[in-house]
């Protein structure tokens, strides 16, 4: 059964998502990557404050391409979420909650994702395009030099995701993978 999630990711919301959970995500989400986490943290570091409310937000790794004539935005698939992981921790002590990427993730993130109930999504990698209609609006915030890497708030409508990890630490790839194994035993 797909749940329809609607945005924000409270706590509460987070800890009725279990790995495995496919998903239809409708809400406010924004976009950045590691050159955008950097400065992020960076100013979380010199006390400053980030250029968006991070309480229960949820953090889309991508860095879009370039919108056609009339369109939203380009395409917009997802990156490999490694590159944030030395961030993904201090991004959600700050209250950041959902990320979504692919690939797999650290152990420090996955406790803290148990620590303050976050929750990463995967997305369909190779599938940028059509996970671009899913976007319905994109505003350019922050980090206007950093091109596609540029944090930018969205609005989405339906983006089809998997839960991979949740707030319990649960992990579809492994758990998955176990199965599997199992299975062919």
């Amino acid at each position: 059964m797909i749940k329809k999630i609607n945005l924000p990711l409270t706590a509460e919301l987070a800890k009725t998502l279990k790995a495995g959970d496919e998903v239809l995500l409708t809400g406010t989400i924004y976009t950045s990557r590691d050159a955008g986490h950097k400065r992020m943290c960076e100013s979380l570091a010199k006390g400053e404050p980030l250029p968006f409310d991070p309480t229960d937000a949820t953090i889309y790794y991508v860095g879009p391409t370039p919108a056609k004539p009339g369109a939203v935005i380009g395409s917009a698939g997802p990156t490999t979420s490694g590159r944030m992981d030395a961030y993904a921790p201090t991004m959600m002590s700050v209250g950041a909650r959902g990320m979504i990427g692919k690939g797999a993730r650290l152990p420090e993130v996955v406790e803290a994702m148990k620590k303050y109930n976050g929750v990463y999504f995967g997305a369909i990698g190779g599938a940028g395009a059509l996970l671009a209609k899913c976007i319905k609006s994109a505003e350019l915030i922050a980090f206007e030099d950093l091109g596609a890497e540029a944090l930018r708030k969205l609005y989405v409508e339906d983006m089809p995701l998997v839960v991979i990890i949740d707030s319990e630490g649960n992990n579809l790839y492994e758990n998955g993978r176990k199965a599997y194994l199992e299975q062919r035993k």
